[in-house]
């Protein structure tokens, strides 16, 4: 061992010196006896599950609350739907799949499978049915007042009547295919999230009933323009006019109902030897997964319940009765009505004021502007379009340019980044696209990105079997006058311009050599058999994020223990990995304050005496979608910040390749910094954790995201 690289403490043995002499202490570790006394808590875990309809609950809460824009609280009443949709096709169908197979283990939270099923199902319940009553007795009255009226087809006028029937007369009767069921007709499929009609016939010759199925048509408006901002529900209209459908028989009864299916993606990669084939396989299987909710119109007879109760095979837990109307996403299209006042004030991203225009009206070259400085992007406040998406269009049309690669793991239907890689292919320039076609619900959409970037010459790598490629990277290789330089973008969020404008997100432009390199070095192990599972300047999962996070929890330790300053505060989506959250216990035992920020899911139970006294987990929900990640820590009084796509789920850390970036330069972490003193500043409003799971509002009357517009704006005088 040479004297540079040798331990001080053992050099001191070596010299007979006293070791406290230097101020050096051993690596913490956490011991058995530590650990112990972590693990003697064994309801430490909230359970991940309800922990998500905690969530969709505060997503309520904002429908809620009388402050918000009126509108907005529409969205946000469909925004509940959406997700509670999402919610049971992926992890309901998941947990079900799991049981009937024998698979399901009894969660981290303590709780079993079956225990957890039927906790979900109370709650979605309890939730589904404040919902109906948020939009029947609050939204549906405030929206009349602002002059804007939901109706049924009772409270139409004659010539409100009259369009109607001429509607469906010329646009939706041609549309519209019965379904019946008797012994020569089968029950139809009914294809998941539909909005059906189940309608009761008679024959008035025999006397003889009949069931048959009307899909209501998604292509048409949910809620149909009267004219005068009147609305009435698309079924309303369907069933007023059913007789045309049944000639000479007798509609007996008109009843909505609606099944939500297993939509989970199942693709056996080990087996494909196309990948892409596989998934297109398994995209047709999906639309034939099986039910695992049915929502029904409270005044269902029973009857009708037990005859679609029996055809779809569900329980009768799983069947949710509400009153009308159901399917609640229509209401997207009236928050989207032109009345401004009744939304939050208009809202322009700006560039970055180190990507501005200064004297000509010529955009900024971004290679020059990156090469003075590195850049920290904020969105939706930097706008996208003129940092990123610029970036990557300047690129293809650089003939300095040689090669750019980058990750796509979501983007936009009209993506002009991928009109601009198509564009650098073309050119002759090397383009290497790592597609993840494994994106859930973008999955056909990515196979066509896919299939129109092979075509145009760029090199596609659709990723790495049994992983799911997250990480959101872009590499620009540029000949300058001085040798290669490498332009690296790496980020938070998805490379999409639409939801860039209301997704938050975080993002490194860079020329350091040094990240530069660990990016090109992983590109290369993404497309091609290298594997180097570690990397100087990012951590990478699966291999690393995990373990080097919990390192720098075990370093803030040895800070603590030394006396010198040590904080760990995080911003993610969500907080699920036992292993991360069991050193965040190590952290609050020794007394570190521990900050947690989290959008979604915590499966960490905070303010527990003697386990988790010094940790605050807070969730912020606003306009804006809060979409980064970070991970700070005090460090000893030299504060590092990393950022990346990785949240602490088993999913990211173990099964997708992921990136955290340690941020470069201390402008950019002190701007970090001050991002986090503001989320936890204690005027911010923002929901709380309790000890007992409850999350509740503190009543902070900041609003962090007006709070960051106006400072953003500020920014530009």
């Amino acid at each position: 061992m040479t004297l540079d690289h040798a331990d001080p403490a053992a050099v001191a043995r070596g010299n007979g010196v006293p070791e406290d002499t230097f101020d050096v202490e051993p690596p913490y570790v956490a011991t058995e006896a530590a650990l112990a006394a972590v693990e003697k808590f064994e309801d430490r875990f909230l359970d991940r599950e309800l922990s998500w309809l905690d969530l969709n609950q505060r997503v309520l809460e904002l429908a809620e609350d009388e402050r918000q824009p009126l509108l907005e609280r529409v969205r946000f009443a469909a925004i509940f739907t959406s997700n509670l949709d999402e919610f049971f096709m992926v992890r309901v169908a998941g947990l079900k799949r799991r049981i009937a197979a024998g698979l399901a283990v009894k969660a981290a939270s303590g709780m079993h499978p079956r225990d957890v099923l039927e906790a979900i199902l109370d709650k979605a319940q309890a939730l589904s049915d404040r919902h109906a009553r948020l939009f029947a007795d609050q939204l549906v009255p405030a929206l009349i007042d602002a002059g804007i009226q939901l109706v049924r087809w009772g409270d139409l006028d004659r010539e409100e009547q009259k369009y109607c029937k001429k509607l469906f007369k010329e646009r939706i009767f041609p549309v519209l295919t019965p379904l019946a069921v008797d012994p020569a007709h089968p029950f139809p499929y009914i294809s998941g999230l539909s909005l059906n009609l189940a309608v009761t016939i008679r024959n008035p010759k025999t006397g003889k009933e009949h069931f048959a199925r009307v899909k209501v048509p998604p292509i048409f408006a949910r809620f149909v323009p009267l004219g005068n901002q009147r609305f009435v529900p698309l079924e309303d209209v369907i069933g007023e006019h059913l007789k045309r459908l049944f000639p000479g028989m007798e509609v007996l009864e008109v009843h909505t109902f609606r099944v939500t299916r297993n939509e989970d993606l199942e693709v056996e990669e080990d087996d494909a030897e196309n990948l892409l084939a596989a998934l297109e396989k398994e995209l047709l299987r999906r639309r034939f997964g099986p039910p695992v909710r049915l929502e029904v119109e409270e005044s269902m007879t029973q009857g009708v319940l037990d005859l679609l109760v029996t055809e779809l095979g569900v329980s009768e837990r799983e069947v949710f009765r509400l009153p009308g109307p159901l399917d609640l996403r229509g209401l997207h299209g009236i928050a989207d009505q032109n009345r401004e006042e009744l939304k939050y004030a208009a809202f322009v991203p700006t560039t970055h004021p180190l990507l501005a225009e200064v004297e000509s009206s010529a955009p900024v070259d971004v290679f020059k502007a990156t090469r003075r400085h590195d850049v920290l992007l904020h969105h939706p406040y930097d706008s996208f379009a003129t940092s990123v998406q610029r970036f990557i269009e300047q690129a293809a049309a650089d003939p300095h340019v040689l090669a750019i690669k980058q990750t796509l793991y979501r983007t936009s239907g009209d993506s002009p980044i991928i009109d601009a890689l198509i564009d650098a292919a073309e050119a002759g320039k090397q383009v290497l696209v790592l597609v993840e076609i494994k994106a859930r619900f973008d999955e056909e959409a990515n196979i066509r990105w896919a299939r129109k970037l092979e075509q145009a010459g760029c090199h596609v790598v659709y990723g790495q079997v049994g992983l799911k490629t997250h990480c959101k990277l872009a590499l620009v290789v540029r000949d300058e006058p001085d040798g290669i330089h490498r332009y690296t973008h790496i980020g938070t969020g998805n490379y999409n311009g639409k939801t860039a404008r209301s997704y938050e997100d975080l993002g490194l432009l860079t020329t350091d050599d040094l990240i530069g390199e660990d990016v090109a070095h992983l590109f290369n192990n993404l497309s091609g058999f290298a594997r180097n599972p570690s990397y100087e300047h990012l951590l990478v999962a699966p291999d690393e994020v995990r373990t080097g996070l919990v390192d720098r929890i075990h370093r803030e330790i040895e800070h603590h223990r030394a006396g010198r300053p040590a904080r760990i505060r995080m911003k993610m989506n969500s907080l699920v990995d036992e292993g991360v959250i069991d050193a965040l216990y190590l952290a609050a035992q020794e007394g570190i304050p521990v900050q947690l920020l989290t959008r979604a899911i915590c499966a960490l139970r905070p303010g527990v005496p003697g386990l988790s006294e010094s940790i605050e987990v807070r969730s912020i929900l606003g306009r804006f979608l809060e979409h980064s990640r970070v991970y700070w820590f005090d460090n000893g009084g030299e504060p590092e910040a990393w950022i990346g796509s990785a949240d602490m789920m088993h999913r990211n850390l173990d099964r997708r390749v992921e990136v955290l970036v340690r941020l470069p330069e201390t402008p950019l972490v002190t701007q970090v910094g001050e991002l986090l003193d503001l989320a936890f500043a204690p005027d911010t409003s923002a929901w709380e954790l309790h000890s007992n799971g409850d999350w509740v509002h503190n009543g902070g009357a900041t609003d962090f995201q007006d709070t960051l517009i106006e400072r953003h704006r500020r920014r530009r005088t």
